[in-house]
Formats: C-alpha cells, sequence, structure tokens
C-alpha cells in the first residue's frame, strides 16, 4: 500500500506560524510571520501558482515582514492543508475566496501578490471585488485575456503553452502523470519553466522535493487540475463567457508585473498586452530567471516588491 503524504506535512517549521483560516465555506491553511500589531500592519496575501504550494513564497514573507507588513501565505483552494471541496474552481468562487479570506484575517483590504495561475486570482479578485483589493503584484502571470490573446494570436505562446493545456482536460490520466512516481512531472516542470542557475542550485533541489510531495497529498493532483479544466471548459458555457465580460474591464488600482528574462512558458509579448486592461501598470524584466523569479531571483524580486509596497 502506498504511503500517501498527510496534508499537515507541508507545515513545516520556520519563522512563521501556521494557522487556519474559514472563508467563503472552506477552511484555508496559511502560513505568516508575525508582526506586532498585525491588524494595523499593511496586510500582503501571496497566491501560489498551479502545483505549487504556499512555501514557494517564503523567501517574500521574511523580507516583507520584516519591512513591517503582514505577509500572509495561502494554499488555495484544493492545494497543500487546505480544504479540498469538489467544486469551486471558477473564478468567481477562487475571487470570493480571497476576498473573504481578506476580511477573515481582520483587514477591509490588502495587497496580493501572485505567481501564475495565482496571479490570475489576483486578477479576477480586483475585477470583483475592488473594495477589498489595495493593489496587485503579479509574477509571470498575464491578464487573463491577454493569455487568451496571446495563445490564439502568437504561435510562440501557442506553442509553449497550450499542448500541456489541452492535455489536462481529459479525465484521470493527468492526476496519474503529476503523481506517479513520486510525483516526478512536477520536478520536470519546474526544471523545465526554470533558468539554467535555479536548476544546478540546492534552492531547487529542496523546492522540487517539497512541491513532489505537496502534489501527493490525496486531492491535491485532481484539484489543481480542475483550475485548468474551469478555464478551459468555461470558454463555451455562460458562466465563463459572462466572466471574461466583466474581465474586459481596466483595473484603476496599481499593478506591478514581474517576468524573469529567461521565462519560457510566458512570453513577454503576452505580458505587453496587459497594458489594454491595466494602463499605468509597472513592469521590471528580474534578469537571470526564468518562470519562477521570486524563488530562482529573490532577492531582486524582494527589492521591487518592497518598492512597490511601500508606495
Amino acid at each position: 500500500m502506498i504511503d500517501l503524504p498527510d496534508p499537515s506535512s507541508v507545515r513545516f517549521e520556520g519563522p512563521w506560524t501556521h494557522r487556519d483560516v474559514h472563508a467563503n465555506g472552506i477552511r484555508f491553511h496559511v502560513a505568516e510571520i508575525e508582526v506586532p500589531r498585525p491588524h494595523d500592519a499593511p496586510l500582503v496575501v501571496m497566491l501560489h501558482g498551479f502545483a505549487d504550494f504556499w512555501w514557494s513564497w517564503r523567501h517574500q514573507m521574511a523580507a516583507l515582514a520584516e519591512a513591517g507588513f503582514r505577509a500572509v501565505a495561502v494554499d488555495l483552494r484544493g492545494y497543500g492543508d487546505s480544504d479540498k471541496p469538489p467544486r469551486g474552481y471558477d473564478g468567481w468562487t477562487l475571487a470570493g475566496d480571497i476576498a473573504g479570506l481578506i476580511r477573515a484575517l481582520g483587514h477591509s483590504n490588502a495587497t496580493l501578490l501572485g505567481h501564475s495561475d495565482g496571479g490570475l486570482v489576483c486578477w479576477a479578485t480586483a475585477v470583483l471585488h475592488p473594495r477589498v483589493v489595495r493593489s496587485i503584484a503579479l509574477i509571470s502571470s498575464p491578464h487573463p485575456i491577454a493569455l487568451k490573446h496571446g495563445v490564439l494570436r502568437d504561435n510562440d505562446q501557442r506553442a509553449t503553452w497550450l499542448p500541456a493545456f489541452l492535455s489536462y482536460q481529459v479525465p484521470l490520466t493527468p492526476e496519474r502523470t503529476l503523481t506517479r512516481d513520486d510525483g516526478f512531472e512536477v520536478e520536470r516542470l519546474l526544471r523545465l519553466r526554470s533558468g539554467p542557475a535555479f536548476t544546478r542550485s540546492t534552492e531547487f533541489t529542496q523546492a522540487a522535493r517539497r512541491m513532489r510531495s505537496a502534489i501527493q497529498i490525496p486531492g491535491a493532483a485532481h484539484c489543481a487540475l480542475e483550475y485548468q479544466r474551469w478555464a478551459f471548459r468555461s470558454q463555451w458555457r455562460p458562466d465563463g463567457r459572462r466572466f471574461m465580460a466583466i474581465m474586459d474591464t481596466q483595473v484603476k488600482i496599481p499593478v506591478m508585473q514581474l517576468h524573469g528574462d529567461l521565462d519560457p512558458y510566458v512570453l513577454v509579448r503576452t505580458l505587453r498586452r496587459c497594458t489594454v486592461w491595466a494602463p499605468e501598470r509597472e513592469f521590471y524584466s528580474i534578469g537571470g530567471a526564468g518562470h519562477f523569479a521570486h524563488q530562482e531571483q529573490p532577492d531582486k524580486v524582494n527589492a521591487e516588491l518592497l518598492r512597490f509596497v511601500a508606495g
């Protein structure tokens, strides 16, 4: 019998505190580094990407806490030690999760920091719940309409993004692919989309080991794939068409986009399209980083992030 990881196995010891927070009808696992008077400190909520979990923000949590911010990294719905309900992986519900989480943490608004799929949740929350979002900072995460246009109109973006996305739409097989061989597929994706220097580092080895373990938590692989499946299937359903129509709105809050200059997965041309929906956005290229810039070049990312949230 295979001994699968327990959800609590992602509660690593460190300078952070682990908490359970109930919002939008489910329980979320969050990690934060405690600061004096946390309810008076500006809140920054960090949302991870596909097949990942809260721990990817370890470097940013420390930098933000040291600067006096309340930095909270969350396991998104279906990931890590958060609840894994059978439904709710649509843009509407995911945005509601984060809006509810901000209020459950005792704050009226927050800066959202998102990577990849987590960044798409940032965009959705900013549009659907504008009163609770102060600003958004995004790592390799285009506006959802910009991503759709990039895939449809840019041959290179389509070639890097569409094959994996389509392969996730069939039942059962993608779950087995993500979890077989102790989650080796997650390490393969991490290596494929990272810069070469990171893949040779001890940081990569540790990140790959922990991501491989987290994706094997019962239900985690299926839930991760449900994000991808709703994004595809909803294009032909009324709820998906309504969602994209509402997202076709200019964001009035401050927006910063960070992009690793070696990212082979999300191309800079796709990110340039985002000015249609965020005309005042700030854009910074992170040298020597691939798709996971916040883990590959944390000092560079933290410098830009701290300047942005302080402003």
